[in-house]
């Protein structure tokens, strides 16, 4: 379901402020790879989760892990559950009235869904990049120094460091270095969205989920932000929905297919465009149904 533009803007004010149907099956389960034995932050690995939203439920017992320094996409059609799993990786869903969780999603080793949980330092160590670019009406500065000023208040030289490098991870600071106190809103639509992205990155975070970043640019700025996310997983794990099977088949390292709320299968990205176990990957990789 597409957000309203109010609704997406809490949602990014949330995650700056870090502060034919199938035969059900009882497990949809697949693992990338084994269990990280990596020096990394950000292996994020969920085991049987579920979800509802009120009386309907979402997702069913979904065992899947991202590993650090790579790119997942989650792949599928419309209304597959993809967005609330990307979601549900760092608390999002819990903004909505009557939802509820079964199971677990760990950050390492740490149970997100334990009770107690930070959920602001959480937003921090996951930050969230939305579909439809939505930045502040604030200067550009502001947009990116805003999860900064009221997580950690650091001296104005320090909060000066945090927007240029920033912006220099997001691939913008060449563009904007000279107007960095101009309004974020009379940026391009891909410019926005990178300063979205920068937003993300001033936290510092581990992980950084991407809802479908790219579905409404055009073919140059899509090919910025791609190649700004093969730049990024050299430093952080990068978790991104999309309906583009192209995209998801360049970008990424895993790909997890999902499909009316199940895990259906997961893999490396080649293997599952090449030669996929399943005959319903295989149906929807190559277009007969989704």
């Amino acid at each position: 379901m597409r957000e309203t533009e109010r609704g997406t803007r809490n949602e990014e004010a949330a995650t700056a402020r870090v502060g034919t149907e199938p035969e059900a099956r009882a497990s949809s389960s697949s693992v990338l790879g084994p269990r990280p034995a990596s020096p990394h932050p950000g292996t994020v690995h969920s085991e049987k989760f579920s979800f509802w939203y009120g009386p309907k439920q979402a997702l069913h017992d979904i065992t899947l892990t991202m590993p650090a320094r790579s790119i997942t996409a989650l792949i599928g059609p419309s209304g597959c559950g993809k967005s609330t799993f990307l979601r549900s990786i760092n608390r999002l869903n819990a903004l909505i009235i009557g939802a509820r969780a079964e199971g677990r999603i760990r950050l390492d080793e740490e149970d997100i869904y334990a009770p107690g949980t930070d959920v602001v330092a959480l937003r921090q160590r996951v930050g969230m990049v939305f579909q439809r670019w939505n930045p502040f009406p604030k200067s550009i500065y502001d947009n990116v120094a805003y999860g900064p000023r009221i997580n950690d208040s650091p001296s104005r030289a320090a909060l000066d460091e945090i927007v240029e490098t920033s912006l220099r991870r997001a691939a913008l600071w060449d563009e904007v270095k000279d107007r960095l106190r101009q309004s974020a809103l009379r940026l391009s639509g891909g410019q926005q969205q990178r300063l979205c992205i920068a937003r993300a990155l001033a936290n510092e975070p581990e992980v950084l989920l991407l809802d479908e970043p790219a579905s409404a640019l055009d073919p140059i700025a899509t090919q910025r932000i791609e190649e700004l996310l093969y730049e990024l997983k050299q430093e952080l794990t990068v978790v991104i929905v999309t309906h583009n099977l192209q995209q998801a088949a360049r970008v990424s390292d895993y790909t997890a297919f999902f499909y009316l709320g199940r895990l259906v299968e997961a893999d490396a990205t080649n293997q599952i465009f090449t030669n996929p176990r399943e005959d319903q990957t295989d149906a929807y990789i190559t277009g007969r149904f989704g």
